[in-house]
């Protein structure tokens, strides 16, 4: 009968930890299962810097560099004029409003172009606009406004 006092797990499961470096008499000294010589064989660390390729030149390195990355870039939500179309002509138009709807998942930088046309008139306060989304949004008779 099975009961929480003879419980044991599977044959087989359960293993003896390697126990190494402790003399030629233990199968497991000298070299301590290292084998002999080599990068792993050695004491410390056997892991490579990310991008090694075993004393080859990395790619990398080998592949010609060019341009320049900015560390001050401003990366801009992009919300094109026909996507206002849902908000009702009341409602102010924030970068929170559009992340509500989906339009945006960041709402720090938001710029409004003009592809498409706007129907009803709706003020909207985001960081930029293109000189078509300022006039389109002008035309239907909206207001813009720039937020930092």
């Amino acid at each position: 009968m099975i009961s929480l006092n003879n419980l044991k797990p599977a044959k087989g499961s359960k293993h003896r930890k390697k126990i190494v470096g402790r003399g030629v008499g233990s199968g497991h000294g000298r070299t301590s299962t290292r084998g002999s010589k080599g990068q792993k064989a050695r004491s410390g660390d056997d892991s490579k810097k990310i991008g090694f390729e075993g004393g080859q030149m990395p790619i990398f390195r080998r592949i010609p560099k060019r341009g320049f990355n900015s560390p001050f870039r401003k990366e801009y939500e992009i919300v094109n004029i026909k996507s206002l179309n849902r908000f009702s002509s009341d409602l102010e138009v924030t970068p929170q409003v559009l992340k509500k709807a989906g339009l945006v998942g960041n709402v720090n930088l938001v710029k409004i172009l003009g592809v498409g046309d706007l129907k009803q008139a709706l003020t909207v306060k985001v960081s930029a606009f293109s000189k078509s989304a300022v006039e389109k949004i002008n035309t239907a008779g909206g207001k813009i406004e720039i937020v930092t």
